[in-house]
């Protein structure tokens, strides 16, 4: 009989800049555009995060969707209108090196597939300019989306893919980088009829595409970046989707974690079912698709009439909506990662996602004690779970102890 030390291992815990789009001034920050990412750093080390993951995107005088027609607007902390060069690289890696901090990723949540070829360049063109920042920084991942054709179909989208998105990849590859795909479906990014327009948006799409990367030779390019709000909003739980993965034999694809959840609106469903609004939502006018930015928003209601986002912590404790799936249960959701994963938990990011209608405040002051609260409970909830796997995966099994009870069950509700 072994005696196994009782030894828990902990995932950092990060937050993506996103939470805040103008921390830094637009003015101050335009001039001088590090200075967004070094009040970011100080700001992160004050909610006592371990890491930041670092948000990218196009400028806002360059951007094809204004932010009036996002519903949640992006932020470019990195600015990348410029060259990213070795200065600019010196110069954040010393904001790091002061505040004790790292960064986990960087990441830019765009259509890599849009079907105007001039639109879709530019992205890729930007995308590149990220992978080229990452490598300066010793990043080792980039996050982002895969994106839709809206002009062809899912299966077509396959071929675009293969076509589009895999040399991309192969530019990761060649810059040392993994590309992590967060499966946000973005039903609102049309204002047609189609929901998943993000064509990575499932284990079952993950692991197709994950089969044409290794076509390629660019398989190990290819992880997910697991975000269980997602999942609620497709009426999925996150332990009958880490089962699936395992059983597939693709448990190794998750790479990294958003932590944001979601709280599903039980009256939106019984109006409207899973997948959202379809008629009247206000983004058409005259039979047609309406050319206001504030209309077009509108096509979020695909989402927003059944479900409404969670900054972790916020929402109540619910078991009953655990086990329907409308809510996430944080505790299973760690203690499932662990079980059902094939993780190197220790270097494993854990980023809080501020999506939160509600909290979305644009005001540092009032913000903080808010993300600070996020963090902290993100942190513990880790530890508990790391501190159960331990005791009964590990120093209970090598004694030939079995835990207790039944426990939560994939498959089940």
């Amino acid at each position: 009989m072994e005696i196994r030390t009782f030894a828990p291992h902990f995932m950092k815990v990060g937050i993506l800049t996103a939470a805040v789009q103008e921390l830094t001034p637009r003015d101050v920050r335009d001039g001088d555009p590090d200075r967004a990412i070094e009040d970011w750093i100080t700001f992160a080390r004050e909610l006592g995060a371990d890491e930041i993951q670092l948000s990218a995107a196009l400028h806002p005088s360059d951007a094809d969707v204004p932010p009036e027609a996002m519903l949640d607007p992006v932020a470019n902390t990195l600015d990348l209108r410029k060259p990213f060069d070795h200065a600019r690289a010196r110069r954040v890696q010393a904001a790091l090196a002061a505040n004790k901090l790292g960064i986990s990723d960087l990441g830019y949540f765009d259509n890599m597939l849009h079907h105007e070829r001039a639109i879709r360049e530019k992205k890729l063109v930007f995308m590149r300019r990220v992978f080229d920042a990452a490598a300066l920084l010793g990043v080792k991942a980039v996050c982002g989306f895969v994106g839709r054709n809206q002009q062809r179909s899912m299966d077509q989208n396959l071929i675009d893919f293969e076509e589009v998105f895999v040399p991309l990849l192969r530019e990761a590859k060649a810059r040392g980088l993994t590309y992590r795909v967060e499966q946000c479906p973005m039903p609102g990014w049309t204002t047609g009829d189609n929901f998943h327009n993000n064509i990575a948006y499932t284990p079952g799409t993950w692991i197709a595409l994950h089969r044409i990367c290794e076509k390629h030779g660019v398989g190990d390019q290819f992880r997910i970046h697991y975000d269980p709000s997602h999942a609620i909003l497709m009426g999925q739980d996150t332990r009958s989707i880490f089962q699936y993965l395992k059983d597939a034999g693709y448990n190794f694809l998750v790479g990294g974690f958003h932590v944001k959840g979601q709280v599903i609106d039980a009256k939106g469903v019984a109006a409207w079912g899973y997948g959202g609004q379809t008629v009247e939502r206000g983004d058409w006018s005259g039979g047609q698709p309406s050319a206001r930015p504030a209309d077009q928003l509108n096509a979020w209601k695909k989402q927003t009439v059944l479900c409404e986002h969670e900054l972790p912590g916020t929402a109540r404790h619910d078991p009953l909506a655990y086990l329907q799936n409308r809510t996430v249960d944080w505790f299973d959701h760690q203690l499932a990662a662990r079980e059902l994963l094939a993780l190197d938990v220790a270097n494993t990011p854990l980023v809080v996602e501020h999506e939160f209608p509600k909290a979305r405040v644009q005001d540092r002051a009032r913000l903080k004690p808010i993300l600070e609260g996020s963090i902290a409970f993100v942190r513990n909830i880790d530890r508990a779970a790391a501190c159960m796997f331990a005791l009964q995966h590990e120093v209970l099994a090598a004694q030939g102890i079995s835990a207790q009870g039944a426990g939560r069950q994939a498959y089940r509700s």
